[in-house]
């Protein structure tokens, strides 16, 4: 047995020794990937004629603030980077780190789910600028998700509703500067937008800004904090992903987008602060049903790629000419398109349809959504038959129709139908 137990012992010393010694060892390779990360973004920069992101070449926006103001600011985010302070043993981290942050400027293309809680967190934790991006207006269905808007605000500009709500953060972050950008991000307005910000946050929802966005930072040799698409910041590869995220698909839970744009402001945070190792080479896989973080590394960039290969091809002129919504298939706007695919005289109102109930008409009223839509609101004697389970359902409705006194089977005039958008 005391044999056993000191067996015991030493195995237990030397498992503390290798792990003192890995964390070192970690440290070290993070400081050396960092170093090569920024060779990397400065001779990006350098060769696409731009200056060079955070830290070595900030953007043109400094604080101009006098020492007093300095020295109370620091003194409200000293504890931003206790940790890291703590963890890495960086006698200046918190002073080096907040300093970093108070001179950086962050762009976020979005002001939707995923930009919301970046814009409020990053807006509170320091930075000197913050740049707001969105073309779009606040709408009711919009606020579960996205946070930073109110109903006092719908059909108002989501840039300027986000601008309000970040300024709110001002009590905090008094010396912060917010700039409204109220357009959509096209080629024809991309490089002009993010050369003035050193870090790009993409939060847009659809497939074409994101490779627009990816491209336009290549270009510019600016760190991108991206999700689901690859593309990932000057020099670095892909930084930030979420998977199986679709917004327009059966709907998304409030809390998910937010868990998701938290995390990209915290990436956006260690980039401008140059503290700890952000999410480059590396992908962030999030399960939100089972509560599950996963990373895993991924491959470096493709040599013969275009945009940032050996011989990249990717110039200012072939960017503001290139059409991502050809490329990709898919629109820059994820807007519900409006459709009139029913003439006037085969549409009726409401009130229409009211007063037809009051006067006895026979007919079948058909509900042809979800399921569960219909746990929210239903109309009284509907029949349902969800849309994706109509065609092999006509014969059902071919009988209700029958059953109804005085309708007969050929014209359909009995027949009225009701779905989600009414198109």
């Amino acid at each position: 047995m005391d044999s056993n137990g000191t067996e015991s012992s030493r195995i237990l010393c030397e498992i503390e020794s290798l792990k003192s010694s890995k964390t070192e060892i970690d440290g070290h390779i993070s400081e050396l990937e960092f170093q090569l990360r920024q060779i990397h973004q400065n001779d990006a920069a350098s060769s696409n004629g731009s200056c060079a992101p955070v830290p070595n070449g900030k953007s043109d926006f400094e604080h101009g603030l006098p020492p007093d103001m300095i020295y109370r600011t620091m003194v409200a985010f000293e504890h931003n980077f206790a940790l890291a302070n703590m963890e890495y043993g960086w006698k200046e981290g918190p002073v080096r780190g907040q300093a970093n942050l108070f001179k950086s400027s962050i762009l976020v293309v979005g002001a939707g789910g995923l930009g919301s809680p970046a814009l409020l967190y990053l807006a509170a934790s320091g930075v000197g600028r913050l740049g707001l991006v969105d073309h779009d207006v606040v709408e009711l269905n919009n606020l579960h998700r996205q946070i930073i808007h109110t109903e006092d605000h719908i059909g108002r500009s989501k840039v300027e509703s986000a601008a309000a709500a970040a300024a709110a953060c001002c009590s905090i972050n008094s010396t912060l500067q917010i700039v409204e950008h109220k357009e959509a991000v096209r080629t024809s307005n991309a490089l002009e937008i993010m050369s003035k910000y050193d870090v790009v946050i993409d939060a847009t929802d659809n497939v074409p800004s994101r490779y627009m966005i990816s491209d336009c930072c290549v270009l510019l040799g600016k760190v991108m904090l991206c999700i689901r698409i690859g593309g990932g910041g000057a020099g670095s590869g892909l930084l930030y992903q979420v998977l199986h995220w679709d917004k327009k698909g059966s709907g998304v839970l409030g809390v998910v987008p937010g868990i998701i744009g938290c995390l990209q402001a915290l990436e956006a945070i260690k980039v401008a602060s140059i503290v700890g190792e952000p999410l480059s080479g590396r992908m962030l896989l999030f399960d939100a049903l089972s509560a599950r973080f996963c990373v895993v590394k991924i491959r470096g960039r493709s040599l013969q790629c275009e945009a940032c290969g050996e011989n990249g091809r990717l110039t200012r002129q072939h960017f503001q000419e290139f059409d991502y919504e050809k490329f990709t298939q898919s629109p820059l706007s994820t807007a519900p398109l409006k459709l009139n695919l029913l003439p006037t005289e085969c549409r009726i109102s409401s009130q229409e349809y009211n007063e037809r109930i009051k006067n006895g008409e026979a007919h079948v009223l058909l509900d042809v959504r979800p399921s569960h839509h219909l746990k929210i609101v239903s109309l009284p004697k509907a029949m349902s038959i969800p849309l994706s389970t109509m065609e092999n359902r006509f014969s059902e409705i071919s009988m209700a129709l029958k059953k109804e006194e005085g309708i007969g089977t050929g014209s359909g005039d009995g027949l009225y139908v009701i779905c989600r958008r009414g198109k």
